[in-house]
């Protein structure tokens, strides 16, 4: 919002000269200011948005009144900080009564157009025309610049208030999803050294007993420091700012099914069980296919 009737005379280039010219027109604008006010109200009767403001007699008498005042105040040549408080007070009541933004920007279009008519009707000098409505322009531009700014304040408190709350929430989501990859990650590293001292017991207990026994299992602890690896991996990726990665996860489900394979041939389980690990693994690496080939379509 202009905080400054003088600020808001200079980005309009309004001068004193305005004043005057403005102030030449006010018995102009005091003899058509009923047919002014008539003209103004057939537009709002002709407007949905607004007819229903005026459906009481009381609003319409009052709101009557209240044009009149602002419309001869646009000629009274004294244009200064209460000049300005005024028009403030007259947007904020727009937002109060609810009246679109798009209305007040279109009747102010009404009341210029109805303006620049009588200017042409009444004066016969060219330069004199253009001097007037070059003055009725700015002062109504200044005037609609201030009554929208109402709407803009409005919508900033609105969005202000919201903006800092979500801020807040998001940064607090952030910080504690940051905190529980960090934890993650803390996790991970910790059962990846455990890992590695499996993997280390099933060599040695492989030069102890049985050779086979203990190559599969050192083979099964393998791939899971191999599954630890692309998940710490991942997540190192994920702290940095990388996109989560589905095939990630889909592999470490695989390595786990090839492990309990392992295992179960171990163990000697019976053929239902080895053929259900797997048809379980081949439908996984059909997944794994089909996402692998929906992410490289993607990029």
């Amino acid at each position: 919002m202009t905080n400054s009737i003088e600020v808001l005379k200079r980005h309009y280039f309004f001068s004193d000269d305005d004043a005057v010219r403005l102030r030449e027109l006010l018995p102009l604008a005091e003899q058509y200011q009923q047919q002014m006010v008539d003209e103004f109200y057939e537009y709002i009767q002709s407007q949905p948005e607004t007819a229903a403001i005026l459906a009481r007699q009381t609003t319409r008498e009052r709101m009557n009144h209240f044009h009149r005042l602002w419309f001869l105040g646009l000629f009274q040549g004294i244009y200064d900080e209460a000049y300005l408080h005024h028009v403030r007070r007259i947007g904020h009541a727009h937002v109060r009564v609810g009246l679109p933004v798009n209305f007040v920007n279109a009747a102010m279009h009404q009341v210029r157009h109805f303006m620049h008519q009588l200017i042409h009707e009444t004066f016969p000098d060219r330069d004199q025309r253009r001097d007037y409505r070059e003055s009725v322009d700015k002062i109504l531009d200044m005037n609609l610049s201030v009554m929208t700014s109402s709407y803009r304040d409005e919508e900033m408190k609105k969005v202000f208030v919201s903006r800092r709350l979500e801020s807040g929430l998001i940064q607090l989501a952030e910080r504690f999803t940051y905190g529980l990859n960090l934890v993650l990650v803390l996790a991970l590293a910790g059962v990846s050294t455990g890992v590695v001292g499996l993997f280390v017991s099933d060599i040695m207990d492989s030069f102890k007993g049985d050779v086979e026994k203990g190559i599969l299992s050192a083979l099964g602890a393998m791939l899971i420091l191999w599954m630890m690896i692309e998940l710490l991996d991942n997540e190192i990726k994920n702290l940095k700012g990388g996109s989560f990665n589905i095939l990630v996860f889909i592999g470490v489900i695989i390595v786990a099914m090839v492990r309990e394979i392992l295992i179960s041939t171990l163990r000697h389980d019976d053929q239902k069980t080895q053929a259900f690990l797997t048809i379980t693994l081949l439908v996984l690496g059909i997944v794994y296919f089909l996402v692998s080939k929906a992410q490289k379509a993607k990029e």
